[in-house]
């Protein structure tokens, strides 16, 4: 049995004589737009049946390719940030974690704060949901067309001493201050020297008022002189990352751990005799 013609055949090939689907492949092959290839097909079907205006299909042909490379670039967004693990702001445990205030989460989703240049800083216990959050909200901006660069502390500042020693420091942070949003975690896990700390705050100084930093630690801020090793240095940089900063401190349990014994003196109430 013949196979049967699309729409586009059946509308087009008669009159002309040119096999119009065949020349969309090519085109659509040619400009790299294959998810209009697609949809080409569908869109022509209801545009018959809605009596479109021919701007009005195309309009809508472009619709969809645009739509599917804004998600196609996020995906490599997503993946150029190089997230230690997919975590959306959807999944996490507000039930868990009741120190969050929702209302604050849900704002700070907006991404606001990067349009305005602002900072994030989450302080808190390990396993209190920091690295999540920052996660989270580092995949909605790269969807919302952001580009991000996520890494601890300690890789940051190894990143910048290899540049410091290959004479390119002042390129590496201007070319770190075009990331509109950099995600710095685990600060104060590890203790940094006088140079680490000194790169460390060029990074923080070099994007203050320019670019939106997410920042984690374990250490309130009354502890960073020790994580810098020098309470001058630690200050300026608090005061630099704060000014336009929404501060968010979680509090509780680490999640990582919940609902294992690990040991815990069990209240003389919960214990029973079994003989």
């Amino acid at each position: 049995m013949p196979r049967a013609k699309t729409v586009v055949e059946q509308a087009d090939r008669p009159k002309t004589g040119r096999d119009v689907a065949a020349e969309i492949a090519y085109l659509t092959r040619a400009m790299k737009a294959p998810s209009l290839l697609a949809c080409v097909e569908r869109l022509a079907e209801r545009a018959r049946a809605e009596s479109w205006t021919h701007e009005e299909f195309l309009a809508a042909c472009l619709q969809r390719e645009v739509s599917a490379r804004d998600s196609s670039g996020g995906e490599q967004r997503i993946r150029t940030a190089r997230f230690p693990a997919r975590k959306s702001l959807e999944e996490f445990d507000f039930e868990h974690q009741r120190s969050a205030n929702r209302q604050t989460i849900a704002h700070l989703g907006t991404l606001d704060f990067v349009a305005a240049k602002e900072n994030i800083v989450f302080l808190g216990p390990p396993g209190t949901g920091k690295t999540h959050l920052a996660t989270g909200w580092g995949i909605r901006a790269c969807q919302a067309g952001h580009r991000v660069a996520f890494a601890t502390a300690a890789e940051w500042v190894a990143r910048l001493h290899e540049a410091h020693r290959n004479g390119t420091l002042h390129a590496e942070l201007v070319k770190l201050g075009r990331i509109p949003l950099l995600i710095i975690d685990e600060v104060g896990y590890i203790p940094f020297e006088a140079e680490a700390a000194n790169l460390f705050f060029q990074l923080v100084s070099s994007r203050y008022e320019r670019a939106s930093m997410i920042v984690t630690s374990n250490m309130p801020f009354g502890r960073w002189g020790e994580v810098f090793g020098d309470e001058v240095v630690a200050a300026a940089m608090i005061d630099r990352l704060v000014h336009h900063a929404e501060v968010v401190a979680l509090k509780g349990d680490s999640y990582r751990v919940r609902n294992r014994d690990l040991g815990r003196q069990v209240p003389p109430a919960e214990q029973h005799d079994h003989r």
